[in-house]
């Protein structure tokens, strides 16, 4: 019986770890900045190869020449949603 306790515990301990990182619903949508692949619109060309959920990855300089980078996922109708972006310096202290 004493050994059962800690595997339950770390069972429990565990599940409660993976539910924190869930949330009932999305955050606010990012929103295209200049330089974004998505910005003026989606893409013209269609990235017809890829899987549907695939992660684009994009960097490129802001006007105050900051790095930003930005991660899509591809959607089912081949379009892309911004999920991340992440701005900062070139070179971080």
């Amino acid at each position: 019986m004493n050994a059962v306790l800690p595997t339950l515990f770390s069972g429990a301990l565990l599940t409660g770890v993976l539910l924190t990182g869930c949330s009932s619903a999305e955050g606010p949508a990012l929103e295209p900045i200049p330089g974004s692949i998505t910005y003026g619109g989606q893409p013209r060309t269609k990235l017809t190869k890829s899987p549907i959920g695939s992660a684009v990855h994009h960097q490129f300089y802001n006007g105050t020449g900051q790095r930003v980078e930005e991660t899509y996922i591809l959607q089912p109708d081949r379009s892309l949603k911004l999920v991340r972006r992440v701005v900062g310096p070139d070179f971080p202290d």
